[in-house]
Parts: structure tokens; C-alpha cells; sequence
């Protein structure tokens, strides 16, 4: 079987395209895992096949590099790059995920996502937790250049009481007034250049932390810069939240299974 493919990255969070419109394309687990491999795959830290659905632009149909699925906020983006070059989407999207239906839209060179409404910001001390269509646990450390995300990611994402679910696990710094996050993500099990969830998540933990009414947040990630504009509607209640960054299409090609 011969499979056409675009991929895209959205600062560095990376992902094979499939427009399964015409053509019914289904993977097993180890297909998935196959085409993400970096070395003997595509390499990708998620797989998105887009689809057609009766009552918006496109589906979403989106898995990580394990197999599993969830909300992909930067596979969301770079999901409308992708419908925008194959002509399904101009400036504006409608289109469904597998955490619902969600609204985008075209920025200049930037794309964006509308998020769900976020109602509660669960503080853990020092810590929070956040559920912004993927679960995101957010940790504030210092000298986070040199910090060990993938080692203490895994150790949070495999504790209770996550450890049947998963966790994403972000860990943020405030350098010089800008906020730095790097993520260890469920699904990949390891860190990924960028999270759009993840930064949608520590941009709401921000001004809870700071008791602050900020209507837009700009993250650094390994990957590159991301805003989120929300609106804040209550101590821990959230709305109107976009995230937007750039979504840039890296090669095209065919690979065989």
C-alpha cells in the first residue's frame, strides 16, 4: 500500500498529513509507530489523517506516535495549513477533533485555534494542573535549560494519580520577564519542541499564579513562540481562548506499508 503524505511542524512540534478524503486510511498501533519512527520511519511526533465531515470543513482525525489518541492543539494548527493548501479552508475553519468541534482561522502567515472553555485550575501546591483537551500538569522550576524534562516528566506522568491516563508535564521558567516552557508529552513519552495544549495550559496557571486579568500570554518554547489570547472570566474560568503560532509545511512524499 502506497500512502501520499505532506509533513508539517508547528515550532517544532511535527506531524505527518494524510488527506483520507477520497481513500479510507486506516493504521494499526504499530503502523503509527512505524511511520513516527525518526530513524525508521517518516519521523513525526503525531500522525493526523484529515476527513471529510458533513457538518464542518474537516475532521481531525489525530494519533500520537504511540498509536493513542487525544486533542492536538499544534496538530490543530498545522491540520488548517494543511486543508488551507488543499483548498477545503480559506481564512476561517470549522472543524471536528476528537475532543469536539473547534473553530480556526488564518492570521497573516500564522494559524490559530480556538480551545474549549477552561473551568477549573486545580493548584498543587506550588503546582497545577489544567485541562485544556489534553491533561497538562504545570511546574514551575529553576535553570530550566539544563533541567532533566524527560526523566522527571516521565516520573510525574507515571505517578498516581496519573499513571492509567497519562499526563503532559510542563515545566516553565520566567526569565527576564518572558516565559520559557518546555513539555514532556503522553503519547510520545518524551519532550517535544513544543506543545500547544501545554502552553495553552501554563498561559492560563500564569494568571492564576499572578492573579492576572493578561488577555494575551506569549510562551518561548524550544521550538519557537506561541500566544494564547483568552479572556479570563473568573478565578479559574476561562473563555474566547486562541492559541496562534505558525504552521509550515516541510516535505511531501509516498511511503509504502
Amino acid at each position: 500500500m502506497t500512502v501520499k503524505f505532506s509533513k508539517y511542524q508547528g515550532t517544532g512540534n511535527d506531524f505527518v498529513m494524510i488527506d483520507g478524503r477520497d481513500i479510507t486510511v486506516k493504521f494499526s498501533v504499530n503502523e503509527i509507530e512505524r511511520i513516527c519512527d525518526r530513524r525508521f520511519g517518516i519521523g513525526a511526533d503525531g500522525l493526523i489523517i484529515l476527513k471529510n465531515h458533513e457538518e464542518a470543513d474537516f475532521e481531525m482525525d489525530y494519533y500520537n506516535a504511540d498509536g493513542s489518541q487525544s486533542f492536538c492543539g499544534n496538530g490543530s494548527r498545522c491540520a488548517q495549513a494543511f486543508a488551507h493548501a488543499l483548498g477545503i479552508i480559506d481564512m476561517n475553519a470549522r472543524f471536528v477533533a476528537v475532543d469536539g468541534v473547534h473553530e480556526g482561522k488564518k492570521i497573516e502567515t500564522l494559524y490559530a485555534t480556538k480551545m474549549r472553555d477552561v473551568l477549573s485550575v486545580q493548584c498543587l501546591g506550588e503546582d497545577y494542573f489544567v485541562d485544556t483537551g489534553s491533561p497538562h500538569y504545570i511546574k514551575y522550576v529553576h535553570e530550566l535549560e539544563a533541567y532533566d524534562v524527560k526523566g522527571k516528566g516521565a516520573a510525574i506522568r507515571n505517578s498516581e494519580p496519573y499513571i492509567s491516563e497519562g499526563v503532559n508535564v510542563n515545566f516553565v521558567s520566567e526569565i527576564e520577564g518572558k516565559i520559557h516552557v518546555r513539555t514532556y508529552e503522553r503519547g510520545v513519552e518524551d519532550e517535544t519542541y513544543s506543545c500547544g495544549t501545554g502552553v495553552t495550559a501554563v498561559a492560563i496557571a500564569h494568571l492564576v499564579k499572578n492573579s492576572s486579568n493578561q488577555k494575551e500570554v506569549e510562551l518561548m518554547t524550544k521550538g519557537g513562540i506561541l500566544r494564547i489570547q483568552l479572556e479570563k472570566k473568573g478565578e479559574s474560568h476561562f473563555q474566547n481562548i486562541w492559541l496562534i503560532g505558525p504552521a509550515v509545511e516541510v516535505f511531501s512524499g509516498e511511503f509504502v506499508l
